[in-house]
C-alpha cells in the first residue's frame, strides 16, 4: 500500500514530539525523579514508535522502541534517570532527527541503523530488569516451519455464504485462501494487518477474515490471520501486494475450496487439526506450492518487477495550523464580500440617479470587508515565535559540555507572533548569536570568579511586539565588547583609516562587526567567532525588511536588537512623490511627518540637519538618492518624513504627500538588480507601479 499520501501529517507530527521530547529531556535532566515527565516522554516515544511503523520505517521504529523500553523500566521502579542515560537518550533523539532530515530530503529514512545507541540503551534496560539479551537464534527453525502453513483451508462458509462463491464464479473471478504471517519483532500488529487489508481492497474484496475484522482491529490475535478474497488478479499478484507491507514475514495464497460447513465442523477434532499442522506441505494447493519452489534468483526479479521506483525528494508544502474559529471568521467575510460584489453590480445597473450615493455607500462598504479580510488573513499567518526558540535550550545545553562552561538560556515572550515566511527564516540568524553570546560573549568558569561575577553566565532571548513591528533581543551577561580592539582590528585590515576612526562614534565601531569577514576572534573555532558571520546575519534580517543593531558595555555584557515587520505581505504605508513618480513608504518606519522651513536647516560637517525638539537629525534627499527629475514647483519650505531605525532618526525630503494606503508587496524578481533602497513594488488602483523604499538602510 502506497502511504506517501500520509507522509506531510507524519513529517509535521514527528516534528512536534521530538520537541516534546527534546523539551521533557531538558526537563529530565534536571529533576530526574519527575514522574509525569518520565510519562510524556513514554507517550511521545510511543506515539512517534506507532506513527514510524505505519509508515513502514523499520530503523526510526527501532530506535523509539528501544527508548521506549528503557523508559518502561524507569517507570517500573527497576532504574532511576542518570546522566549517562540522558546523554544516551540526547544521541537517540539527534539520531531520530537525522532520519527525519533523510526522509524530508528522500521519502525514505536511510541505511543508517545506530547499533552504538541502540545497543547502549538495551544495556542500560537490560541492567535494570536483570534479563540477558533475548537470543532470537534459539528458536527451533523446524518448530517456525511448523508453524507457518496455510490456515485458510480451516475456514468454514456458511450455507448464506456460499452463494457470493457462485456470483463470484459467474463473474470470472478468482477465490483465494490467504494466510498472513507477521515478523515476531513487529510491534503494531493490527497497523500491519490494516495495511494488508487495504493493499488488498485496491485489488479485490475480503469476504471473510478469522479472526474477525474485529478482533484484528483490537490486536485479539497472534502473529497470523486467514482470509477468504475475491479477486480478478492473479494469484502473484496477489501475494506480492501483501508482502510489499512492511513487516510481512510471509503470505500463503492458494485457491480456496468451498466446504460443506456441517462436515467441517463434525472433522475437525484436534487429531485432525494437529495432523494438519504436521503436514502444511502435503495440504498446500499446487499453484502455491509452485510459487514456492520457484528459485531464488527468479524470486528477486519477481520482487524487483514489483518493487516501487526509487522515491524522489517529497514535495512537504509548509504548513500553518490554524483554530477553526479563525477560519469561520474568514468564511463569513467572504461572504460579505460576495454581498459587496453584487452590490455594486446592483448599483451600476439601476438608476442613474442614485447610482452616485449608493456607489459610494457599497465602496464604504467594500472598504470595510476588505480590511477587516486583511486582518483576518493575517491572523490566519501568523505563528508563535516559540516554534523557533524551543529547539535553543538544547543548543545552548550542548554548548555547556562542548566548552565546559556554565551557562544558562532565559526566554521569554515565546508567545509572540510573527508571520510564518518570517518564522521561517529567522532561526539560522537566532542560533549564530546565541553561540556567538555563549562561545565568545561568556567569560570562562574561573574568570567569572575572578570578576566577582556569578559562575553561571546567563543568556536571555526576549521577544516582543513594538508597534507593528517584532522586537527580538539576544543578550548576555559576559565580557562585552573592546570597542578599541574592534576599532584597531579595522585598522590593521584596511578596513578603515587611522583618520575616519577617529572621527568615529562608539556605535560606528561596533557596527564594522557586521562587515563581511570581519572578526575580533584570537583564534577560529567550531563554534562561533565574534564577528564571523554577522554580515550574513545582518544580510538575512535586512532581507525580510527588518533591522539589527548591538549595543554592549565592556565587561557587562552585549546585546542584540533585531526588529522584524509582523508580515511581508500586506502593509500600511505613505504614498509619497518625487517629481512625477511615487513611491510608498512603509507606515511602521515612520515617526512623525514634520514641515521644515529652509531656515532651519543647518550644516554639520558638510550634512544638512535639523533641531526637532531638541534632537538633531540628519536630512536625506530622496530626489538625489533615486536620481528623480525634480518638479518645477518651488516649496516655500520642505515635507520632511521622519523615519527611525532603534534609536536613530532621519528625515526623508519629498516633494509631495499622497496618503496613506494598504499596499500588497509585489518582490522584484532577481533578474532586476535592484538597490538596497527597494524593498519592492506594489500596485496602485489606477495600475500604476510604485516602488516600496526601505527605511532600514536610510538611518
Amino acid at each position: 500500500m502506497d502511504v506517501s499520501q500520509y507522509l506531510e501529517i507524519f513529517i509535521d507530527e514527528t516534528k512536534e514530539h521530538l520537541q516534546t521530547l527534546s523539551d521533557q529531556i531538558m526537563i529530565l535532566e534536571q529533576e530526574p525523579e519527575n514522574m509525569d515527565v518520565i510519562n510524556e516522554i513514554f507517550r511521545a516515544a510511543h506515539s512517534l514508535k506507532g506513527m514510524a511503523g505505519t509508515m513502514g520505517f523499520k530503523r526510526m521504529q527501532r530506535l523509539t522502541h528501544d527508548m521506549e523500553n528503557v523508559f518502561q523500566e524507569v517507570r517500573s521502579g527497576n532504574m532511576t534517570v542518570q546522566p549517562e542515560l540522558v546523554d544516551v537518550l540526547f544521541r537517540g533523539l539527534d539520531a531520530l532527527e537525522a532520519y527525519l532530515a533523510e526522509i524530508l530530503e528522500t521519502a525514505n529514512e536511510g541505511t543508517e541503523d545506530n547499533e552504538d545507541i541502540i545497543n547502549t540503551l538495551n544495556s542500560i534496560a537490560q541492567k535494570a530488569s536483570g534479563k540477558e539479551a533475548p537470543k532470537e537464534e534459539a528458536k527451533p527453525a523446524a518448530a517456525s516451519s511448523g508453524e507457518e502453513g496455510p490456515k485458510y483451508d480451516t475456514i468454514s462458509i456458511t450455507d448464506f455464504e456460499k452463494s457470493t462463491f457462485e456470483k463470484a464464479k459467474n463473474d470470472n473471478q478468482n477465490i483465494f485462501g490467504i494466510t498472513v504471517y507477521l515478523q515476531e519483532t513487529c510491534i503494531l500488529k493490527a497497523a500491519r494487518a490494516f495495511l494488508v487489508f487495504k493493499a488488498l481492497e485496491e485489488l479485490g474484496e475480503v469476504i471473510k477474515a478469522v479472526p474477525s475484522v474485529q478482533d484484528i482491529e483490537d490486536e485479539k490475535f497472534e502473529l497470523d490471520f486467514s482470509l477468504v478474497y475475491f479477486t480478478k488478479e492473479d494469484l502473484e499478484t496477489v501475494k506480492n501486494a501483501i508482502e510489499s507491507v512492511s513487516e510481512i514475514k510471509k503470505a500463503i495464497v492458494g485457491p480456496f475450496e468451498v466446504k460443506d460447513s456441517a462436515a467441517t465442523a463434525s472433522s475437525e477434532t484436534p487429531a485432525k487439526e494437529e495432523e494438519k499442522a504436521a503436514e502444511p506441505e502435503n495440504k498446500q494447493p499446487a499453484a502455491s506450492a509452485a510459487v514456492a519452489k520457484q528459485p531464488a534468483a527468479q524470486k528477486k526479479e519477481a520482487a524487483a518487477k514489483k518493487a516501487p521506483a526509487k522515491a524522489a525528494k517529497p514535495t512537504v508544502g509548509r504548513t500553518v495550523r490554524v483554530d477553526i474559529e479563525k477560519l469561520d471568521v474568514l468564511m463569513n467575510l467572504v461572504s460579505e464580500l460576495i454581498i459587496a460584489k453584487n452590490g455594486l453590480v446592483s448599483v451600476s445597473a439601476g438608476d442613474d440617479s442614485q447610482a452616485d450615493s449608493g456607489f459610494n455607500e457599497q465602496i464604504e462598504y467594500l472598504e470595510s470587508v476588505t480590511t477587516n479580510l486583511h486582518e483576518s488573513v493575517m491572523k490566519v499567518r501568523m505563528v508563535p515565535i516559540e516554534s523557533v526558540v524551543n529547539r535553543f535550550p538544547r543548543m545552548i545545553r550542548d554548548l555547556c559540555k562542548k566548552l565546559d562552561k556554565r551557562m544558562e538560556l532565559h526566554m521569554s515572550g515565546e508567545e509572540t507572533e510573527l508571520d510564518r515566511t518570517v518564522i521561517d527564516e529567522i532561526g539560522d540568524p537566532l542560533q549564530h548569536l546565541l553561540r556567538n553570546s555563549a562561545d565568545h560573549g561568556l567569560e570562562s568558569n574561573e574568570e567569572r570568579l575572578a570578576l566577582g561575577k556569578d559562575e553561571i553566565g546567563h543568556i536571555y532571548l526576549d521577544a516582543y511586539q513594538d508597534g507593528n513591528n517584532v522586537t527580538i533581543e539576544v543578550r548576555d551577561d559576559g565580557a562585552g565588547i573592546d570597542v578599541e580592539k574592534v576599532k584597531n582590528k579595522a585598522i590593521d585590515k584596511g578596513t578603515i583609516t587611522v583618520e575616519q576612526a577617529e572621527a568615529m562614534s562608539n556605535k560606528e565601531i561596533i557596527d564594522l562587526l557586521f562587515r563581511p569577514s570581519f572578526s575580533t576572534a584570537e583564534k577560529i573555532t567550531d563554534v562561533s567567532g565574534r564577528g564571523v558571520g554577522l554580515d550574513v546575519v545582518k544580510t538575512k534580517i535586512e532581507g525580510l525588511g527588518g533591522s539589527i543593531e548591538c549595543k554592549t558595555e565592556l565587561g557587562e555584557g552585549s546585546s542584540f536588537i533585531i526588529r522584524l515587520p509582523l508580515t511581508l505581505a500586506i502593509i500600511q504605508a505613505l504614498m509619497v512623490e518625487l517629481g512625477s513618480e511615487k513611491y510608498a513608504i512603509p507606515l511602521g518606519s515612520i515617526l512623525t511627518i514634520e514641515d521644515v522651513p529652509f531656515s532651519d536647516i543647518k550644516h554639520v560637517q558638510t550634512k544638512e540637519v535639523i533641531n526637532l525638539r531638541g534632537s538633531v537629525i540628519p536630512l536625506v534627499r530622496l530626489d538625489k538618492i533615486l536620481d528623480v527629475e525634480p518638479g518645477e514647483f518651488k516649496p516655500e519650505s520642505l515635507t520632511v518624513v521622519i523615519v527611525k531605525k532603534g534609536d536613530r532618526q532621519t528625515g526623508l525630503v519629498v516633494d509631495n504627500l499622497i496618503g496613506q494606503q494598504e499596499i500588497v508587496i509585489k518582490p522584484i524578481g532577481e533578474y532586476i538588480h535592484c538597490s538596497k533602497l527597494i524593498s519592492g513594488a506594489t500596485i496602485l488602483g489606477n495600475g500604476d507601479i510604485a516602488l516600496i523604499l526601505e527605511a532600514n538602510t536610510l538611518v
